[in-house]
């Protein structure tokens, strides 16, 4: 459990960095088709995993958390996008990208253990 709340506060901290790096794209670059796509998939991440927190069961959980996973995946391809068309520079990049990749990390550690622990159940 300590790890699902761990989670819960860094994708809600990692969402607001998103809206904010989404607002200074679009105000200072005037760029908002991958902007747009990135703050889609950046803030997904947290609505899934407050979702996952009253799933109807523990498939359900998993499932949530499943497509959070997936939408993490989808943050890091945008991120990469974004800097290598030069919309963000690589001080901008590095620290979203890294924290992307521990939500990555943390998602895909309870992925696999909620996956273990349904197949003891059956």
């Amino acid at each position: 459990m300590k790890t699902e709340n761990s989670i819960k506060a860094r994708s809600l901290s990692f969402a607001i960095n998103i809206v904010r790096l989404y607002q200074r794209l679009s105000v200072d670059k005037r760029e908002y088709v991958l902007s747009k796509q990135l703050l889609r998939s950046g803030t997904a991440i947290g609505a899934l995993i407050r979702e996952a927190e009253h799933a109807e069961s523990k498939a359900d959980f998993l499932h949530k958390m499943n497509i959070a996973l997936k939408e993490a995946n989808e943050t890091s391809y945008w991120l990469i996008l974004l800097k290598e068309t030069g919309y963000i520079c690589t001080e901008e990049f590095e620290p979203i990208f890294s924290e992307t990749e521990e939500i990555i990390k943390i998602l895909a550690s309870i992925v696999k253990t909620t996956k273990i622990n349904l197949k003891r159940l059956e």
